[in-house]
């Protein structure tokens, strides 16, 4: 069963200002604000056509192997304003075109799994679906950043059909454990609201924990397959 945290995924709310944000020399802020909202509406469709693509097989999974490999999903829509950012990080055009061109987050969806190799079976499920395109991969769980961090991350995409057209359109989506995602909460808390003089000792910390995590995590899949036979 999957347990949503959101019950609907919302948009961002555009506002002029967003307009004029992605507004190129050759147009006017509305015509720019419409073609975002358009835009955003497109990634919004392929979210939602690759979260129904995780329910379904994890229904599946969960008729065949007699568990969920999903815990729950989670979603979202990059801000306009987060578009922008990485679009002036990387000395881009504040422009719709350049965003859809080069920017492959703008839709994510995490995916929550119950046990270490749920999380490859959910992406070997998807990625064997014929509309589904592999765009990047990288493995943080096989091969953890330094602080810790571990999760499987990929960008897949999947065409949208429009009224009068189809459109291949990026997904990011990263794939974790339960014990993960809680170490991925606190972590970020950690750079982002912390605000004590400690921060490079409780960094320390969260590495030990980290590694504590993926030994607890292995031991409890040995024990799952064990008990499964």
């Amino acid at each position: 069963m999957i347990i949503e945290r959101k019950s609907k995924v919302n948009l961002p709310d555009l506002t002029e200002q967003d307009g004029h944000l992605f507004q190129s020399s050759r147009e006017d802020a509305r015509t720019s604000l419409i073609k975002l909202a358009q835009t955003m509406q497109i990634y919004n469709g392929a979210m939602k056509v690759v979260s129904a693509k995780l329910e379904l097989l994890d229904d599946e999974f969960q008729f065949s192997n007699k568990h969920n490999p999903i815990h729950h999903l989670e979603y979202r829509i990059k801000s306009p304003l987060s578009i922008g950012k990485k679009l002036q990080k990387y000395g881009l055009p504040l422009t719709v075109e350049a965003a859809r061109e080069r920017v492959l987050d703008i839709a994510g969806i995490r995916v929550i799994c119950n046990f270490l190799d749920d999380v490859y079976a959910v992406e070997k499920m998807l990625l064997q679906q014929a509309d589904v395109t592999l765009v990047k991969r990288k493995d943080y769980i096989e091969q953890a950043k330094e602080n810790g961090y571990r999760s499987l991350h990929l960008v897949v995409k999947v065409p949208i059909f429009l009224s009068g057209s189809t459109e291949e359109i990026p997904v990011e989506i990263q794939l974790r454990t339960v014990a993960m995602d809680y170490w991925a909460s606190l972590e970020h808390m950690l750079r982002y609201k912390n605000k004590d003089s400690n921060t490079q000792q409780y960094a320390a910390m969260l590495l030990d924990c980290a590694t504590t995590l993926a030994d607890t995590e292995k031991k409890m899949l040995h024990i799952r397959e064990h008990i499964e036979e």
